[in-house]
């Protein structure tokens, strides 16, 4: 079967939909469609596809549909496109709101037809591998996830259109559903909204109305283990995932793209201590080894196989394409990103101001702190 796809917003992470359909054996690139006629023309020569400005249009003659658009817009477009029978892969966050996901999760099973959310993160080569290991159950029994994301991009810097700005948390809060659901895809889901918390700062004046540049959130998930994301920016970048289970435990990090498994007591002697300094070198040796032969694989290799192997969006296109043929479940299940958004909101309450809380003395206080209370063109939104 080859699944006829279309790409809707043809904005910066457009390219990577584009790049993936027009690369996968088993889809065919139909058309890109933005409401900006001329951007949707330049991405269709770009990729040697046809460009269209309403892609109801399309729907008729698509498998698939890839949504790239802003946020704000996600919800409306994936549903018409489930109605239609189009299974639908969506940047994240899928929507706005949980009753948003709510909603497309019972209209993707009432019309049988897959859907499925850009988590890619959690397809990056050592998160996976981490996956792997939590899967086959060499961890035992997991006891606590924490996740660390610093150096995240302030509020008020634009990457992906001034659309951000409608948001509480600016530029910062649009880079909050990865570190998010990087640890809800490795420390499974809370049991109840209820068991979630959240706490922000707001660490900077900025001439926009933002309320929080910084924050925090935790539960405990379904199977009983501590899950804890912490946010940052303004700092230097880290991307850490702690992963503590009762037969061993698991550091990971996305920038260098290795994972330490620790699988011994360390504190045992000053020899075990010594130890560990020389497998902890050992395991990034290793790590960067990986990496550079799948760098000169990727060169030298141009086939599917071994892009979807070093390309996280890639990886869950081709995982995607089983799901629209019966024969896999969605790489990301909506439910995830439901997850995700629950947790956003969360932060987003911590952050408002709460009606009738005494403010603080600002002559006790020393320095005196302040609590803040579309361009949206069809284009990216990652």
């Amino acid at each position: 079967m080859v699944v006829r796809t279309a790409v809707v917003g043809a904005g910066t992470v457009s390219r990577a939909h584009l790049a993936g359909a027009r690369n996968n054996p088993d889809m065919e690139l139909v058309a890109v469609c933005d409401i900006d006629a001329e951007l949707a023309r330049e991405r269709a020569r770009e990729f040697g596809t046809m460009a269209v400005t309403d892609f109801t249009d399309l729907l008729d003659e698509l498998d698939c549909l890839h949504v790239c658009t802003p946020v704000q817009t996600h919800f409306d477009i994936a549903r018409q496109a489930i109605e239609a029978g189009v299974a639908v892969i969506i940047e994240k966050p899928a929507t706005v709101t949980v009753e948003e996901a709510e909603e497309l999760i019972a209209l993707s099973r009432e019309h049988e037809t897959p859907a499925t959310v850009i988590h890619n993160h959690l397809f990056y080569p050592a998160p996976r591998k981490a996956r792997e290991l939590i899967d086959a159950g060499e961890l035992g029994q997991i006891r606590s996830v924490n996740v660390l994301y610093a150096g995240l991009t302030p509020p008020d810097q634009v990457n992906r259109g001034s659309w951000v700005f409608e948001l509480p948390g600016g530029e910062f809060e649009e880079g909050l559903p990865h570190p998010i659901y990087s640890i809800l895809g490795v420390g499974g889901w809370p049991e109840r909204g209820d068991d979630i918390s959240a706490q922000t700062v707001l660490s900077t004046d900025y001439e926009e109305d933002f309320e929080y540049d910084q924050a925090q959130a935790q539960y405990v998930s379904e199977a009983g283990a501590l899950c804890n994301v912490t946010m940052i920016s303004g700092t230097l970048p880290q991307r850490l995932h702690v992963i503590t289970g009762t037969e061993k435990s698991l550091i990971v990090d996305e920038i260098n793209q290795s994972l330490y498994e620790v699988d011994e007591d360390y504190t045992s002697s000053v020899l075990a201590r010594s130890k560990k300094s020389l497998d902890v070198s050992l395991a990034q040796v290793t790590s960067t080894l990986e990496n550079a032969k799948s760098v000169a694989t990727s060169r030298f290799d141009d086939s599917w196989e071994a892009e979807t192997e070093t390309n996280s969006h890639c990886a869950i296109f081709d995982g995607f394409v089983d799901a629209i043929e019966g024969d896999a479940d969605v790489p990301v299940p909506l439910e995830q990103s439901k997850w995700t958004i629950r947790i956003m909101e969360a932060i987003r309450e911590s952050a408002r101001p709460q009606e009738g809380a005494d403010l603080p003395d600002v002559a006790d206080a020393g320095e005196p702190s302040e609590t803040r209370d579309d361009e949206s063109s069809v284009s990216a939104d990652l």
